[in-house]
């Protein structure tokens, strides 16, 4: 089993800061351990916007302690890097031509209300916790999302 936790950044990184970041998470994974036991840790910067860390737990399982120890590292990032990586209040999507746009949530309402946000724009869903589910089910239409709990067209 595989596990994930997705942390969608306030902005877009820039080339810089995404190889400094990634750099930084990948020396983390490779120490990373739950109990003194090595976890087989992933880390990965996908379009400039997302880290996602990923843990098979058919390895070794993580611990509360071992996720803090990443929440921790993650926070240090934010400082280093002046970028938000536990902001809920932006959300992330493609528009028409496919490409990867972030707004604010009053924005996001506003283009759903314009229409431009229709039933078929794909949202991320960074909610997802099983591996299994990244990525298939990360990128998904709006329709099948909570967005569309959360904003309804």
């Amino acid at each position: 089993m595989k596990k994930v936790w997705i942390y969608q950044a306030n902005r877009f990184f820039t080339e810089a800061e995404e190889a400094k970041a990634l750099s930084v998470l990948q020396q983390f994974v490779a120490g990373w351990t739950a109990h003194g036991d090595q976890l087989a840790g992933k880390a990965h910067i996908y379009h400039h916007l997302f880290i996602v860390l990923e843990v098979d737990e058919s390895v070794a399982s993580t611990t509360g302690c071992s996720v803090d120890k990443s929440v921790h590292l993650l926070k240090k990032l934010e400082q280093e890097l002046n970028i938000g990586l536990f902001d809920r209040l932006m959300v992330a999507y493609r528009d028409a031509a496919g490409v990867v746009q972030l707004v604010s949530r009053n924005e996001f309402a506003q283009l759903v209300k314009a229409g431009e946000i229709a039933s078929n724009t794909i949202v991320f869903n960074n909610l997802l916790a099983s591996g299994e589910e990244f990525p298939d089910q990360w990128e998904v239409p709006f329709q099948q999302s909570w967005h569309a709990k959360a904003f309804v067209i």
